[in-house]
């Protein structure tokens, strides 16, 4: 059973890499803004599921605090992303 669990893992975060490469190609070329911020956000939600992966591959649950701190980093960085295309400043001065 470890050497299924040990080789799905494997394909897996093969196909996680392949999908990253491409997200960071969107981000580069990316014809518009809001392409990128998703590709951004895919890549974030890539990076969760590699943090996963690995998890599962040494058998601990140490790394689920690190899952939990991308997701709300995640979180955020599409917030402030998203009112920046929105109104092209992040924080809104009274001056």
């Amino acid at each position: 059973m470890n050497e299924i669990i040990e080789t799905v893992t494997a394909i897996c975060m093969v196909v996680i890499t392949i999908s990253i490469a491409l997200l960071l190609y969107r981000v580069v070329k990316g014809p518009t803004n809001p392409d990128r911020a998703v590709a951004l956000d895919a890549i974030g939600i890539n990076l969760m599921g590699m943090a996963g992966l690995v998890a599962i591959m040494i058998a601990t649950t140490r790394l689920n605090d690190v899952i939990l701190l991308i997701g709300i980093l995640l979180f955020i960085g599409t917030i402030a992303l998203a009112k920046y295309l929105e109104k092209g400043v992040i924080i809104d001065r009274d001056d």
